[in-house]
């Protein structure tokens, strides 16, 4: 093997990706990661021991974050990006000894590695993601890890609103640090499985506060897919705030903005759909890019994960623009904030304005804005109609979309889904059926869309307000079943999240995660009774089966 990763769903063979990720990643860049990763362990380890002398570092708490952000599935391929993060995070350490011993005369050996590529190629064989524990111990852990690697994605969102929670982050740092430890049992190790899950959905309610404080409430909104006649530029990826500083300096340009996958939920919010030339959302979900970009003429910008690596003869190649935790080699990197000012977005916007309006690709619109806010409005509507049975079961279908065949499973599903249900979702996953003409019950589409994939916690509201009104002792008892599409690690602490309400009976699909062993899998399926999705036929009646 020249790598080793498995944290997402397409991994090849449902194995690991063990010569190149189906992501586009190489294998040096896959090395970077891993190491990327040890550096950052070990900074939690200093970080942990500095705490216990009621001391703090920030800056290493802001590097953790990133680090890990930088290393979820789709968001970073530059080399040189992640070796420079390497380079910040063993300053950081050895600026952490030295708080620790003040006397300290010797650096320890881990500090002592700077050098040049082949110098963190050669550390980074000796790190990463190996079969060196059993089997089930390296199971959970993997699990631990993806779980926060995607409470830091939704913290690091958080965080560049002003908004933060010291337990979240010192819990990230805590189980990191023990994660490193050789003696943890499966017992104790799943404990920390669900503690993440715990975690995860207070990273979820921190976040939608930090939104929702910003941007305002979601509201219930069309969305056209329908494209204008200036110039625009496409904006992916997950940043509301990115989109925001750009949408402000591209006022009176000229420029229209266009929304494309995961962003689509931006149209929701009211101090985002104020701008006239937020037009409207351009494409499907983020494995579409290749097609969806090269007709839009105008350049992107990926604030987040998930990117595709284009071609060498994508003609849009040379209008990528990346920022934040994100890289690409040859885009163009658009710095952080400083000093508290805006992003600077003038030589995307530059671009911008030598380019072709975008080709139409869609007629229509698009219905969303299903965050908790506005569904608990909704909710004497929906209890009278469960109540009176027009309203039989509600279906979540949160979660990612993905290139593989086998997720047209999830389109043929909610076609045959009877009229009497409602599909409540979040995520890209929605791109599988967010255009079908599904019709409503009293008023209440039945497709209700929260927004982007955090926004599950949405759904967790809304199953928690049912369970009151319905005055059910159990979650379980409600009439909501769950077929969960995964993709990567943001999708991973969904999942714990849900496991740690005590929600039961998941389907996960289109594969179940390659990182699970067998016996983890078997508990996993006696606890809470998740299993993988079969045939549309199979699972309709298996959900539907009455008791």
């Amino acid at each position: 093997m020249v790598m080793f990763c498995y944290q997402c769903q397409e991994t090849t063979n449902s194995q690991a990706c063990t010569s190149t990720g189906v992501c586009g990643k190489n294998p040096d860049t896959a090395a970077i990661q891993d190491l990327l990763l040890y550096v950052t362990n070990g900074i939690c380890i200093y970080n942990i021991e500095l705490q216990k002398q009621n001391k703090r570092a920030y800056n290493a708490d802001k590097f953790v974050i990133d680090a890990l952000f930088m290393t979820i599935t789709n968001a970073n391929f530059n080399f040189e990006q992640l070796s420079h993060k390497i380079t910040e995070g063993l300053t950081i350490k050895m600026a952490l000894a030295k708080q620790i011993n003040s006397e300290l005369t010797h650096w320890p050996e881990e500090c002592l590695w700077f050098g040049e590529k082949q110098d963190y190629l050669t550390k980074a064989l000796t790190v990463g993601v190996v079969k060196n524990e059993h089997s089930d111990i390296q199971s959970l852990k993997e699990m631990i890890r993806y779980g926060i690697k995607g409470i830091a994605a939704y913290l690091y969102h958080a965080i560049q609103l002003d908004v933060k929670d010291d337990a979240i982050i010192l819990f990230i740092q805590s189980a990191l640090a023990q994660m490193t430890q050789k003696t943890l049992s499966i017992d104790e190790l799943f404990a920390l499985v669900l503690e993440t899950g715990n975690y995860g959905i207070q990273a979820m309610a921190l976040l939608d506060k930090a939104n929702t404080d910003h941007f305002g409430q979601p509201e219930l909104t069309n969305v056209t897919l329908a494209v204008g006649k200036q110039p625009g530029i496409l904006v992916s990826g997950h940043d509301l705030l990115d989109l925001e500083e750009l949408l402000q300096q591209t006022e009176g340009t000229g420029i229209d903005i266009y929304t494309h996958s995961e962003m689509l939920p931006a149209h929701y919010y009211p101090a985002l759909k104020r701008y006239p030339h937020l037009i409207g959302n351009y494409g499907g979900a983020w494995w579409q890019q290749k097609k969806d970009f090269n007709t839009f003429n105008g350049p992107i910008l990926f604030t987040t994960n998930c990117i595709v690596p284009p071609s060498n003869k994508a003609n849009y190649r040379n209008k990528l623009f990346t920022t934040g935790a994100t890289g690409l080699t040859d885009s163009i990197y658009i710095p952080e904030r400083r000093d508290g000012k805006p992003k600077d977005f003038s030589s995307i916007i530059n671009v911008a304005k030598q380019c072709h309006p975008p080709l139409p690709i869609e007629q229509g619109s698009i219905t969303g804005g299903f965050a908790h806010h506005q569904l608990l409005l909704l909710k004497d509507k929906i209890v009278n109609a469960v109540k009176s049975g027009k309203i039989r079961k509600f279906v979540v279908m949160a979660g990612c979309d993905g290139r593989m065949k086998n997720r047209h499973y999830y389109t043929e599903f909610a076609q045959a889904l009877t009229k009497d249900t409602i599909i409540l979702t979040a995520g890209c996953a929605k791109y599988r059926y967010n255009k079908l003409d599904l019709g409503n019950i009293d008023g209440i589409p039945r497709i209700l869309d929260a927004g982007q994939c955090n926004d599950c916690y949405s759904l967790v509201v809304l199953a928690l307000e049912l369970k009151k009104a319905f005055n059910l002792e159990d979650v379980n008892q409600l009439p909501i079943i769950f077929n969960i599409a995964w993709y990567e690690q943001k999708a991973i602490i969904v999942l714990l999240a849900l496991l740690y309400l005590g929600i039961k009976n998941i389907h996960l699909g289109p594969t179940l995660p390659a990182f699970l062993s067998e016996n983890i899998l078997a508990i996993l399926t006696d606890k809470f009774g998740i299993t993988s999705i079969s045939s549309v036929e199979n699972d309709m009646a298996i959900f539907f089966r009455e008791v």
